[in-house]
């Protein structure tokens, strides 16, 4: 009797080793592999540079774009209030229209992302005294744009941030209602063969100068 106690609780000892040992085992690899997206993330960051020669020829497909929305969809924003709004340019028309409210080009990329905030939406801060009636929407544009922005590069989309635009010739070209305030546009499209850097985009800042720790 005593001596199958004693197997039993062997085998049970054996179990638990095994289950830890196993759950262990899981665990790193999940460190792991958080480690290993950490890391493609900083690569993709490094990669990524203002496209100037779109291929204008080439359709980004609708499954791709679809993914680039969803990560605008699901960028943080102040108290999640979402005030983004998202106007997807693809026809003749809203390129032209687009390209003539701007005065900086839009290198002949397929689609234009108009990023906007509806000031409706936005979250205000009451208690701001240096930046008074301050609210979220450029700054949760921000955050979006920049999502899509990789989101795009992640799948060999090329992107270029613009903003030399004024928000009230894009307001009436588009006839935007009073609450929807052009943020940037975001042109997307595949590199032509010209496609490269500039020579500034390999311009960094020392760490330190923008790193103060208090």
């Amino acid at each position: 009797m005593n001596k199958n106690i004693l197997m039993l609780g062997a085998v049970i000892c054996a179990i638990v080793l095994l289950v830890s040992c196993g759950g262990n085992e899981k665990k790193n690899e999940q460190i792991v592999n958080q480690t290993e997206k950490a890391m493609d993330f900083l690569e993709l960051t490094k990669q990524r540079y203002s496209e100037r020669y779109f291929d204008s020829t080439r359709v980004v497909e609708q499954d791709k774009l679809d993914r680039i929305l969803e990560a605008g969809r699901q960028a943080p924003t102040a108290a999640n209030k979402q005030p983004q709004r998202l106007y997807v340019l693809k026809s003749k028309e809203a390129l032209q229209k687009a390209a003539a409210a701007s005065f900086s080009p839009l290198y002949g990329a397929p689609v234009v992302i108009l990023v906007c905030y509806d000031l409706d939406s936005v979250w205000k801060n009451s208690r701001e005294t240096l930046l008074p009636d301050y609210n979220s929407g450029e700054q949760d544009c921000a955050i979006v744009a920049t999502q899509m922005m990789y989101a795009a590069e992640e799948q060999g989309v090329h992107t270029i941030w613009i903003r030399g635009f004024d928000a009230r010739n894009v307001k009436e070209a588009f006839n935007l209602p009073d609450n929807m305030i052009p943020a940037m546009m975001l042109p997307l499209g595949y590199p032509s063969d010209k496609s490269e850097p500039s020579p500034k985009h390999f311009e960094r800042n020392p760490m330190e100068k923008m790193v103060t720790e208090l």
